[in-house]
């Protein structure tokens, strides 16, 4: 069974910026906009996986990351579905308002944090925009013939985006709105575990932590979860100073309490690309030579953390008094 589609070392990588005009855009529920993307040079967009993001860049020179929605088959087009956050930074905001069919904008990536791994079974569930990642990961797997159920929670149903595509997949799809059936039933989506089941997760982080909750006494990897915020943290094992040596410049900088270790590297020079600076997207991610760092992201699995090779510059720290970086 064959779901892993092998990225390409195609003309761009997923720190180069292009260069698209949205060619269409419509409503896929309430507050939620898709927005298709076709890139201006003609060429084709660059390979991606089930479970990929892009940053599209906004005019203030921020970034806002959106999963791909469409068919990673089609390397025409890109679709990413928005839900406009009224309580946001802006950045949904501006999609919604600004944003029409025949306007440019930038995006970069892709990029991929929450990857669709080979199994025979899946459980997949989502809660409201959490649809996006999970829209062609169910489509690899019921193509590959894995056996596979989605859990697809809401606020109520004219909030939940892709309905009418999930309707074609019958009843592999439980379509459960809050007002009408209540919470999601985790306890007997998850109460059991199953060896042979791959549980992936997206959407708010109530539903998160019910999820990881629920799913404690799986076997380690069974789940895969992605955040659209960062996760709430206690305040740092070491509250004093640190050093980090970067090997390739040949630096060695001091970390205040106050600071990140991303905002010192930068202002050392060091070209550094980042996007989110919460911990969620990955773009900082940067290998540990030495050192043994606080992690403190809302990416990395418990595995990767204990494995200590990388480390989310925006947000994470060390533990002792030196980190070594392979910057």
């Amino acid at each position: 069974m064959d779901i892993r589609v092998e990225p390409e070392a195609g003309r761009t990588g997923p720190d180069r910026e292009i260069e698209v005009r949205a060619t269409r855009r419509e409503t896929a529920a309430e507050r939620v906009t898709v927005l298709t993307l076709r890139p201006l040079d003609g060429e084709l967009l660059p390979r991606w996986e089930p479970g990929a993001h892009i940053d599209v860049l906004l005019p203030d020179g921020t970034a806002r990351q959106y999963s791909l929605c469409g068919s990673p088959g089609d390397r025409e087009v890109y679709r990413v579905g928005i839900l406009r956050e009224e309580s946001g930074r802006g950045g949904s905001k501006h999609l919604h308002d600004k944003v029409e069919a025949g306007d440019v904008l930038r995006i970069r990536g892709p990029r991929n944090n929450f990857a669709l791994d080979r199994s025979p079974r899946y459980q997949f569930i989502a809660g409201g925009i959490g649809i996006t990642p999970l829209l062609p990961m169910i489509a690899a797997a019921d193509r590959a013939g894995a056996r596979w159920h989605l859990a697809y929670g809401g606020r109520s149903r004219s909030s939940m985006a892709f309905l009418n595509e999930l309707s074609a997949y019958g009843d592999r799809v439980s379509v459960l709105p809050q007002d009408e059936t209540g919470l999601l039933d985790l306890s007997a989506l998850l109460g059991s575990a199953r060896p042979d089941t791959l549980v992936y997760c997206c959407g708010p982080e109530p539903l998160l932590d019910a999820v990881e909750r629920n799913c404690a006494s799986w076997p380690a990897g069974s789940l895969r979860v992605e955040r659209f915020a960062p996760k709430e943290f206690a305040e740092p094992v070491r509250a004093e100073s640190f050093t980090v040596h970067l090997a390739q410049s040949g630096l060695t900088l001091t970390v205040p309490p106050e600071r990140s270790v991303l905002s010192v590297v930068e202002e050392a020079g060091i070209d550094v690309l980042y996007s989110c600076s919460e911990g969620t997207c990955g773009t900082c991610e940067t290998p540990v030579l030495e050192g043994e760092p606080d992690h403190r992201d809302s990416l990395l699995t418990e595995q990767e953390r204990a494995a200590n090779e990388c480390m989310m510059l925006c947000v994470s720290r060390s533990l002792g008094p030196r980190l070594v970086l392979d910057l």
